[in-house]
């Protein structure tokens, strides 16, 4: 049996290098843009469905994990971020409440071109207007 040693293998600097060079924050935030902040035939865990869910435009995303992916035919860069709302209590002073959306996962091919995107939604959050189908 042949064994590969992977832990101080290239590859991880590379990876590690693509990941720090790419403006994450520019590709989500032009994925939100381009869809108008709206999330059409959305369905919840519970299989509920929503024709269309509009998501607040003073959202905020977060990068939380980054990873390449390789098919045998395709290679892929899966980018995951943490959808946050900011309400702002204005019966307080610079008091903010920040609140946890869901998730979007955008998946890009090997030369960014756009493939797929997964949301995950807390339906039951009052930031989110649903229109239910």
């Amino acid at each position: 049996m042949t064994r590969l040693e992977l832990k101080n293998h290239q590859v991880w600097q590379d990876l590690t290098e693509i990941l720090q060079n790419l403006d994450a924050n520019l590709l989500v935030q032009e994925h939100l843009d381009r869809c108008d902040y709206k999330v059409c035939g959305y369905w919840d865990e519970q299989d509920e469905y929503y024709e269309k869910i509009t998501l607040p435009r003073t959202l905020e995303a977060e990068l939380v994990s980054s990873s390449i992916g390789v098919s045998h035919k395709e290679r892929f860069l899966q980018l995951k971020f943490l959808l946050i709302a900011d309400a702002v209590d204005n019966t307080k002073t610079a008091s903010s409440n920040a609140q946890k959306l869901g998730e979007l996962v955008l998946i890009y091919d090997e030369n960014l071109e756009f493939i797929d995107e997964n949301w995950l939604l807390d339906v039951d959050s009052p930031f989110l207007v649903k229109r239910s189908g």
